[in-house]
């Protein structure tokens, strides 16, 4: 029995099988090909990242012109930069929004504003062609301006102002939510405020000057009340009287116009009168005083001579008086003309008598004492 001794005899282990070596993993193509897909992918994100960083860096460039200021706003508060907050003319660099916002104020540029509060409607074609609207029946204060002068009349006025920021200009770029409406405000307030307070002939022709004058010291007040943080450089007002009465007012201003040119050719005339007057008036008074001092000098020259020939004459009368009628008679004919006269004579026949004189007029002169007679 085969079968029992078979089991009868002891068994024999039976060795394992040797277990399979696995095969080492292979990558397809396909794989592989995504692979380094992926890497390229990582360094061209890695680059664009990097371009992105720096354009947005090179985005916080900026340059300050000359005629403005800056200053930087880091999630709304200023940076401060070497303790100024203000930014010079130049180049600077800041985050680029909305970390950092960059506020330009041009503190150095004039700034334009017109005022019309208390104007008539009308065109900007008009204006440019220079022509006025066609005048209403009466004044719609719906659709025209008007201001009210001191005398209770209707004008209409306009103005335009030219200002620049003032230094450092925090308070007009930080204070108002729009500075110019402010500024506009301002004007339109200084405008009305001069015609309350002038009269209209003297607003639209007698003191054109003082009108416009006046809405610069009201304006400026009104600037140093609300801090509006500026400074004016020129102001332009015009007035104007209603369109329905402009040749009323037209000939009234020339009215005016003709009775100042009449006073001053009046006050021209007078002064020049008065001038002349005064100068004739000198040349008197100074040839009385010439003729007064010569005179003088003439009287003194005689009594002295006088005075040095008394004394000859108590000596010799006789004498003296011959000498002095020779020295007479020697300047009397000296240069002598012939002067011829016909005197009738009881017979009829006239009889001629020629006398010789002197025609040249005789000069005061002083006498000196015949040397003769000195000892």
């Amino acid at each position: 029995m085969s079968n029992g001794i078979d089991l009868l005899e002891p068994r024999k282990k039976a060795t394992p099988p040797s277990a399979p070596v696995p095969p080492e993993p292979t990558e397809d193509a396909g794989s592989q090909a995504l692979s380094e897909a992926l890497r390229s992918s990582f360094v061209i994100v890695k680059v664009v990242l990097v371009i992105m960083v720096l354009v947005f860096l090179a985005q916080g460039f900026f340059v300050v012109q000359p005629q403005e200021k800056a200053v930087i706003l880091r999630l709304g508060n200023p940076v401060s930069k070497g303790g100024k907050v203000l930014l010079e003319p130049g180049a600077h660099w800041a985050f680029p929004y909305p970390i950092d916002e960059v506020v330009r104020i041009p503190v150095g540029q004039v700034q334009t504003i017109r005022s019309t509060v208390g104007w008539y409607r009308t065109t900007a074609a008009m204006e440019a062609a220079g022509t006025l609207p066609p005048a209403p029946e009466s004044l719609n204060p719906a659709q025209e301006g008007y201001v009210l002068t001191a005398d209770g009349n209707i004008i209409h006025v306009k103005g335009e102002l030219r200002y620049r920021i003032a230094e450092p200009g925090l308070d007009y770029k930080f204070l108002f939510a729009d500075a110019s409406n402010a500024v506009l405000n301002a004007f339109n307030n200084a405008l009305i405020y001069a015609s309350a307070t002038y009269t209209a002939d003297d607003a639209l022709s007698r003191d054109v000057g003082g009108f416009r004058e006046r809405v610069r010291l009201q304006l400026e007040r009104t600037i140093a009340e609300q801090k509006l943080g500026i400074a004016v450089d020129q102001i332009d007002v015009q007035a104007s009287a209603p369109l329905k009465l402009r040749q009323a007012f037209a000939a009234v201003s020339e009215a005016e116009a003709r009775r100042g040119k009449t006073l001053l050719d009046a006050r021209s005339a007078a002064n020049q009168a008065l001038s002349q007057a005064q100068g004739e008036a000198a040349i008197r008074i100074a040839a009385g005083e010439s003729d007064k001092t010569r005179m003088e000098q003439f009287v003194k020259a005689e009594a002295n001579r006088f005075s040095s020939l008394l004394p000859e004459y108590r000596k010799n009368p006789a004498l003296f008086r011959n000498l002095r009628q020779s020295e007479a008679l020697q300047r009397i004919f000296a240069n002598p003309q012939v002067e011829k006269f016909m005197v009738p004579t009881r017979g009829g026949n006239p009889r001629e008598i020629r006398i010789q004189l002197n025609r040249e007029p005789e000069k005061l002169k002083t006498l000196e004492p015949p040397k003769g007679d000195a000892h």
